[in-house]
């Protein structure tokens, strides 16, 4: 039996390094963090092999002093904190004193640093454990560590490296997380002498662009939200811009990048009603809070932090971004009026423009046969517009804006046609806006369902036949237990449902918004999620998908011929409507064409 000794410095060193300094990318995040602590404004990144053969970082930070060379190679020796007080509330990115010394432990490493204010710079190498003295060296400001032959004399662990493509790439996510978290400072990086990616200081929705790419920052939306000493803000993507991993995703804690389990899951229940469950949201979000209300001395990557409020900060997020993908972009957002009487949802409203006329019922396609064709379309244009073959959507008429009203106030603009009974397309300032009805629809429905269940007035309609169906034991049971209750879910929800016999129900009413839809096909489906889940998680934690279910019997079906006011109708409900760029199944409802777009299919100007 072995007798318990104590370790040699040397390999307390590589066992740390195993855990810190797991690949190149792993030793560049410990380097970056170390220039940004030192006040940098700009950092320069040279990598050779993907980082394995060679990393260096340069910095014009505060540098060194000689006397400290020594020590700053040397484990759990640090100038960032000093008393557990100091621990219990970090605000620089690096703290432990462990990331340079175990970095040396296991490479070639050299250490150049002037600090400010003194007349010379000094160079500090080690090999593995082995230290060289101090010497002058040449270096106007700042600092530059060089690390080379990764792994050199732990040859086991060398092995687990991937090929220079892997570790490179590796590298350049570490690079990109540090150029998005401090967009005030210049980054520089070159690989294998030619450089890669140079990103000045800029304000930070120019950074973001630069490292996320232009479609990325087209397709975002800006975000501050600030409440009870905490602060979020940044980008994050409409739904409609979603990837298929996590790729674009970065959130950053008092500047430090993080995985936090807590903070993703805010981020995923605030996409959960725009994004279909196997995509995945983009966004690159900063959350400021008081370091002592944040522990980051939890993992040795530093990457994880555990909150002391891990709640509040859980609902701070999560509102903060249902606040902002709840406006639609070039919808108007309007509060519904969830307690008003149930109507047409396709009846234009009081206030709504005036409707077009119905035209489309009297064109006739066969334009080569009809000479009255065009005179159907075109006919409202005033007389010194007739020449122009494309009416402008100020004009009054079929095609134009009602006389009086500001087409600004009507982004999705107003309906000229329906095509194949599935899409509406309408005409704006823009050019052209197609419309899939029923996903437009279903989440006009969806929404007003959710505001009139948060409010408790689900109004229901009661039929004026009641609908008989054929069910089995298992639905049966499931009303028997709801008439039960003296607050059952299905009242709550806006059913009556009655039993005729042991197989056999008949639905007496439904939700007085969803009388169009099949009662005996929406009442199975509701029936079925309250006996596979119980009524109280149905109404809690499944509370959206079944909702969602309801919304989709309500929702106009494809081939259902609409008319020119119903269309319109629909295109002010959307616009009055939170979220209505999207179903609640994260689909689009709609599209806009500019004429820009539309000029370059037909080559127009080329």
């Amino acid at each position: 039996m072995a007798n318990i000794r104590l370790l040699p410095d040397q390999l307390i060193s590589q066992i740390a390094a195993g855990e810190v300094v797991e690949r190149p990318a792993s030793a560049l995040k410990e380097l970056l963090e170390n220039s940004l602590d030192a006040g940098s404004s700009e950092v320069q990144v040279s990598l050779l092999q993907g980082g394995v053969k060679q990393l260096r970082v340069a910095d014009n930070g505060r540098g060194i002093m000689q006397d400290d060379l020594v020590l700053a190679l040397t484990r759990h020796a640090t100038s960032k904190i000093a008393t557990l007080e100091d621990l219990e509330a970090v605000n620089s990115l690096g703290f432990r004193g462990e990331a340079l010394a175990s970095i040396a432990s296991v490479s070639r490493t050299q250490l150049l640093s002037r600090a400010s204010g003194e007349k010379y710079a000094w160079r500090i190498s080690s090999e593995g454990s082995d230290i060289s003295p101090i010497e002058p060296a040449a270096l106007d400001s700042g600092t530059i560590v060089e690390v080379a032959d990764l792994y050199f004399n732990t040859p086991a662990r060398r092995k687990f490296l991937k090929t220079e493509a892997t570790e490179y790439g590796h590298c350049e996510e570490a690079f990109t997380r540090a150029a998005l978290s401090r967009p005030d400072v210049t980054f520089v990086l070159q690989h294998n002498g030619r450089v890669i990616s140079r990103h000045a200081s800029a304000a930070a929705e120019k950074r973001f662009a630069e490292v996320l790419g232009r479609e990325f920052f087209d397709e975002a939306l800006a975000l501050d939200e600030s409440a009870a000493g905490l602060r979020l803000w940044g980008m994050a993507a409409k739904p409609s811009f979603n990837r298929n991993s996590r790729d674009t995703q970065y959130v950053f804690v008092n500047g430090r990048f993080v995985r936090d389990k807590l903070i993703a899951h805010a981020i995923r229940q605030a996409y959960q009603d725009v994004l279909h469950h196997e995509r995945h949201p983009a966004f690159v979000l900063f959350l400021e809070i008081d370091p002592a209300l944040v522990d980051v001395n939890v993992h040795p990557s530093k990457t994880e932090v555990r909150f002391r409020d891990s709640q509040a900060v859980h609902r701070f997020i999560f509102h903060a971004l249902h606040k902002m993908l709840a406006v639609p972009t070039g919808v108007t957002n309007a509060v519904n009026n969830a307690g008003q009487a149930a109507f047409n949802p396709f009846t234009p409203q009081a206030g709504a423009p005036a409707a077009y006329p119905a035209f489309q019922a009297s064109m006739d396609l066969r334009a080569g046969e009809r000479q009255g064709f065009y005179e159907t379309l075109y006919g409202g244009i005033r007389p010194e517009a007739a020449g122009q073959l494309t009416p402008d959507v100020s004009l009054p008429g079929a095609l134009g804006t009602p006389q009086g009203e500001s087409a600004d106030e009507y982004p999705l603009g107003f309906a000229i046609g329906q095509l194949h009974g599935i899409y509406i397309l309408a005409q704006n300032r823009q050019g052209m806006v197609v419309v899939d009805m029923h996903a437009a629809h279903e989440r006009i429905m969806y929404e007003k369902l959710k505001n009139a269940l948060d409010r408790d007035i689900v109004a229901m309609q009661p039929l004026l036949l009641p609908v008989s169906f054929g069910a089995d034991r298992l639905e049966v049971a499931t009303v028997q237990e709801q008439l039960a209750q003296a607050d059952s879910s299905l009242r709550h929800l806006g059913f009556d449902i009655a039993i005729l016999s042991p197989n056999t129900l008949a639905v007496r009413g439904i939700p007085a918004m969803l009388q169009g839809a099949d009662a005996v096909a929406l009442a199975r489906d509701v029936l079925r999620d309250l006996r596979e889940f119980g009524a109280s998680r149905a109404l809690l934690e499944r509370r959206n998908e079944l909702l969602g279910t309801m919304a989709c019997h309500a929702a106009v079906r494809a081939n259902r011929i609409l008319t020119i006011p119903e269309m319109n109708a629909l295109l002010r409900d959307m616009e009055a409507t939170e979220r209505s760029g999207q179903c609640n199944h994260g689909r689009p409802t709609w599209f806009q064409v500019t004429m820009n777009e539309l000029d370059k299919m037909f080559m127009r100007g080329q």
